[in-house]
């Protein structure tokens, strides 16, 4: 049977004339930073200190013996960041230059000392564009001649940190006669039967050569077996009526544990092999229709809306990432009604225990080939590296259930068509043969069980322009970078896969990342952990738009930007969403961030949740109550996801900004399950624009309690909120700057939680209308969470917040914490 020796240990970095103590999987900079010779490049300025790092080339050493009675030994690393040499007792073992794929090497009867030179990856870079020659970047960073992490160079939410080291697993792996190399379950559903198919390629030593091999498969009760006289077998398994595997809110997530033992002619085992898989089918229905062509993910024959986010490296040394941390960050993702995470092109292909998560908690996976915003070199040296990363991950991820979409590359054809790459390149390859030749046709080859889409965005052909609305995927940036958000309502694409706004993370994290600074949107700590071009002048315009400026407050400004964030990204959400099924999906631009920054996430690094995600809870709900304006007034639209029919009573109320009701009405709603019901509002309903003092407020009551969030539309203002204890939606006719707001007032207590000392309940009474409600539970204390976002409050309405984390709080230290909008 074959034995595996874990290398993880005893590993050092050679630094000038001495060797560090060096943590296998790491990279030098935590390498660095844990012997205090750098300083954290995360807080202050430090960043810039640590350039150095990436433009040297590093080594790491270790002993290497072994005394295995087996014919064959291998080195193998999971990962190796990225252009190395490996010797060992001085001699060539072999060498790198991807670090997104895995390496073997056999070192069958050799010790000594293993040495891994790792070269700059800016050297490396360079010398593959002098072969390759120029291709355009959005970034000044050489990210496209190299395999390597590109947000490590820098992006407009992260650092440049341009990392070395063995950031995965390395072990040696012993064993004789033959072993398992490759296996490919392609899992499907036919007519009520699942069905396996194992293709298992095995790998033999010289010895092994000409052995009868027998390969036995194992799933849900299913057994085959396999004779091989060569190096491939098919193995095929049946498993009657299997519970399907569904995306969360759709059903449950069984799993199955597939077994696969290779072994010799006498029946003695040589190796194993174990994933667990689910039980789905999934197609994409890239339909043309009246409203051009369609881009809709269908999970077991049920069309799915998709409710999505993007997915970032959740550190900018990505070796620091534990199971541990993707199941939290994950379980945060859930709990905001998310049920697709598009795993991004800059970043890297993650680790099995982020896919293990997300089969567990039900949420697709949309998982990106890793090409960003360049202009990639066709020719070779990478030509092969592609290929050989694109084949190890396809074959990796394959058995993941949760895996439901490849996706060629991240803006490119985009890129070639609009940035002005076309002139530029005069010709040379720029990535087109990869992603419309070489990718999909290794998916076709190696998981034909799933879809493929060449790009993000991509209209399917170059017949229509890649970023098409009305085709495919669509990536909405012209509202953050230059309009409004009530702009994203001009508009019906048939799945938004890219859009968002931006926010600066909690400000306990802030005062973490940022020690001894006086915060100011423009303080010299703040400036640097803003990388988006002109971000903060986006951020104050946007605000300006709805409100005054506040000038030289800045925990005014930190909130109102919060606050426009959440109503930026929920002013796109319901509307797209409101109309399904023209419209199949929004994945919000981002969830998480990689290190303390301003930026599109809804959980930033310190993993406090922003309000944005509080939001996307609401937004996200199988059942979503919104106020869109029309051309002729407004309209009341119930979004039903769920799987039953929907039936309930909508009051409408006319308001004054006083807090006089001015006119009452009821609406029936009948929402059929995964169905959209759009009702024009009453004319005597709708409030007096030109006024400025009037509002409508739509409620779907569910308990004495109220929970809010909110959007916008152009001048006019619309507030949404839903939870356990009702639905609601609010349209104000006008921007906030320009509405009648009576001066909040409100009463505030708060209530120990019976038997649990870390947990109060803040109860909130309003006086008159208090509009966006925020409590700012990191204010209590840094591990203070809260359990609610955003609320709007009617005079006489209560709201109950319950905050974990703090366990003495008093009144004002929580009046203190509490904003809402204030224009009087």
């Amino acid at each position: 049977m074959k034995d595996v020796t874990q290398l993880d240990e005893g590993w050092s970095l050679r630094h000038g004339q001495e060797l560090l103590e060096a943590t296998v999987p790491g990279c030098v900079h935590t390498d660095l930073l844990t012997a205090g010779l750098i300083p954290d490049p995360f807080t202050g300025l430090h960043e810039t200190e640590v350039a150095w790092v990436g433009r040297r080339a590093w080594t790491y050493v270790r002993e290497l013996g072994h005394d295995s009675p087996h014919e064959r030994t291998d080195l193998v690393f999971d990962g190796l960041d990225t252009a190395a040499y490996l010797t060992l007792d001085g001699h060539p073992v072999g060498s790198t230059r991807n670090m997104h794929r895995r390496h073997r090497f056999d070192v069958t009867g050799r010790t000594g000392r293993l040495e891994v030179r790792f070269a700059s990856a800016y050297d490396e870079a360079a010398a593959v564009r002098a072969v390759t020659g120029e291709r355009p970047n959005v970034y000044p960073e050489p990210s496209q001649y190299i395999r390597k992490m590109a947000s490590s160079f820098g992006w407009d939410w992260g650092p440049t940190l341009v990392t070395a080291g063995i950031w995965r697993p390395v072990r040696l792996e012993h064993w004789s006669t033959a072993r398992i190399a490759h296996v490919r379950p392609l899992v499907t559903v036919d007519e009520g039967t699942g069905r396996v198919e194992v293709r298992l390629e095995a790998e033999r030593t010289a010895q092994g050569r000409g052995r009868t091999l027998r390969a036995e498969a194992r799933v849900a009760g299913a057994r085959a077996e396999a004779v091989l006289t060569g190096d491939e077998a098919v193995l095929r398994l049946e498993v009657p009526d299997p519970r399907l595997w569904w995306p969360r809110g759709y059903g449950e997530q069984p799993l199955h544990d597939l077994h696969l033992t290779l072994s010799d002619d006498e029946g003695r085992p040589l190796d194993t092999w174990h994933r667990r898989i689910g039980f789905r089918t999934v197609e994409l229905d890239r339909s043309a229709d009246e409203h051009g062509t369609g881009f809709t993910l269908v999970v077991n024959g049920v069309r799915i809306f998709a409710r999505g986010v993007n997915w970032i490296p959740d550190d900018a040394f990505p070796s620091r990432i534990t199971p541990e941390r993707y199941r939290t960050r994950l379980t945060q993702a859930a709990e905001a009604n998310i049920d697709l995470v598009r795993v991004w092109g800059g970043g890297i292909y993650e680790d099995d225990a982020f896919y293990d998560a997300c089969d567990e908690l039900g949420l697709m996976v949309w998982q990106d080939f890793l090409f960003a915003c360049s202009a990639y070199p066709e020719e070779q040296p990478l030509r092969g590296e592609v290929e050989a990363e694109a084949r190890d991950n396809v074959v990796r991820l394959m058995p993941h259930p949760s895996l439901v979409l490849w996706n060629g590359n991240n803006e490119n054809l985009w890129g070639f068509r609009d940035w002005d790459w076309e002139p530029a390149l005069a010709g040379d390859s720029w990535g087109e043969g990869y992603y419309l030749g070489l990718l999909p046709r290794i998916v076709a080859e190696l998981d034909p069980t799933r879809p493929y889409t060449a790009g993000s965005p991509w209209s399917g052909s170059w017949d229509h322009h890649p970023n098409d609305p009305a085709h495919g995927t669509h990536h909405s940036w012209e509202v953050w970078n230059r309009q409004d958000y009530a702009e994203y309502r001009a508009s019906v694409p048939r799945f938004v896969a890219e859009f968002g706004w931006q926010a600066p993370p909690a400000l306990a994290t802030l005062r973490r990342a940022l020690p001894g600074e006086e915060l100011a949107p423009d303080s010299p700590g703040m400036l640097h952990h803003q990388k988006a071009e002109d971000g903060n002048g986006k951020l104050n315009r946007g605000i300006g738009r709805h409100f005054p400026l506040p000038e030289g407050d800045f925990d005014r400004w930190h909130y109102l930007t919060q606050l426009v964030q959440a109503r930026a990204v929920a002013a796109g959400i319901e509307h797209w969403r409101s109309h399904w099924p023209v419209c199949a999906g929004t994945i919000v631009w981002q969830l998480n961030d990689c290190w303390p920054v301003t930026s599109w996430s809804a959980i930033d690094s310190d993993g406090r949740p922003k309000p944005l995600h509080h939001e996307l809870r609401r937004v996200y709900a199988d059942r979503l109550l919104t106020l869109q304006p029309a051309t002729d007034g407004l309209v009341l639209a119930a979004v039903n996801q769920a799987a039953e029919p929907w039936r309930t009573a909508v009051t409408l109320r006319r308001w004054g900004a006083d807090g006089t009701l001015i006119r009452e009405s009821v609406l029936d709603i009948a929402a059929e399950p995964r169905s959209v019901v759009r009702l024009p509002v009453p004319h005597d309903l709708l409030p007096d624009g030109p006024s400025a003092k009037e509002f409508l407020v739509a409620d779907i009551h569910g308990g004495a309690d109220i929970h809010g969030g909110a959007d916008v539309h152009g001048g006019a203002d619309v507030h949404g909120g839903a939870g356990a204890d009702g639905l609601r939606a609010v349209h104000f006719p006008v921007a906030d700057k320009d509405f009648a707001y009576p001066r909040p007032v409100y009463d505030v207590a708060v209530e120990p939680v019976t038997g649990q000392r870390d947990r109060v309940d803040v109860v909130v009474s309003a006086r008159t209308l208090v509009r966006d409600l925020l409590l700012q539970t990191d204010r209590l204390g840094p591990a203070a969470v809260g359990d609610r976002g955003l609320l709007t409050l009617l005079p006489g309405e209560q709201v109950r917040i319950r905050v974990t984390g703090c366990a003495t709080v008093d009144v004002e230290d929580v009046r203190a914490a509490l904003y809402c909008v204030d224009t009087a």
